[in-house]
């Protein structure tokens, strides 16, 4: 069963995908639930809560296939590939993703503490593994921000299979920098 909030939520997410995140307004919010703007604040008290929301929601339901890699440079691989994928599911995914400074949820907080907890381990600084971190999740968002506007939403698999290459190139350059800083 699902709550009204749940439902008002998902509306806005599939208004996403219909306008953009440019053209994403409480009314036309509203509109497409049949309901004044008004009471779109019962479940969310501002534009921003909402949009806090959908970045919690589409960090909850990214369901990322498969174990996590116990070391430092697979674990930070599978979170990268893992939130690049999350974000393209969604038009504009990576623009609603890069307007936080901070992971949405408290699930993808502790995977945080986690992957800078995994370079701390093996030996960086805390201070590096944090801005490794932040700089892998940079271009994430970065590369997909790139590619949605390239490419659109949904990209053509042709297309999607070449910035996948391409991607995973650039994540590669980025752990063998961070490789290298360690030494």
């Amino acid at each position: 069963m699902t709550s009204r909030r749940d439902e008002v939520l998902a509306a806005a997410l599939d208004l996403l995908d219909e306008v953009g995140l440019d053209a994403l307004t409480t009314r036309k919010l509203a509109e497409k639930l049949g309901v004044q703007p008004g009471a779109l604040y019962r479940h969310f008290d501002s534009k921003r809560s909402l949009l806090h929301a959908m970045v919690a929601r589409l960090t909850l339901d990214a369901g990322i296939e498969g174990d996590v890699p116990e070391d430092w440079a697979g674990m930070l691989r599978y979170a990268a590939v893992g939130a690049r994928a999350t974000v393209l599911t969604r038009r504009d995914g990576a623009r609603l993703m890069a307007t936080y400074l901070v992971p949405a949820d408290e699930t993808a907080q502790m995977f945080w503490r986690r992957l800078v907890g995994a370079l701390s381990a093996a030996g960086f600084a805390e201070s590096d593994a944090l801005v490794a971190v932040d700089t892998t999740f940079a271009y994430v968002n970065g590369f997909a921000i790139e590619e949605q506007s390239r490419d659109g939403h949904p990209a053509e698999p042709g297309q999607r299979a070449l910035r996948d290459k391409a991607f995973e190139a650039g994540l590669d350059l980025i752990i063998a920098g961070i490789t290298a800083s360690r030494s």
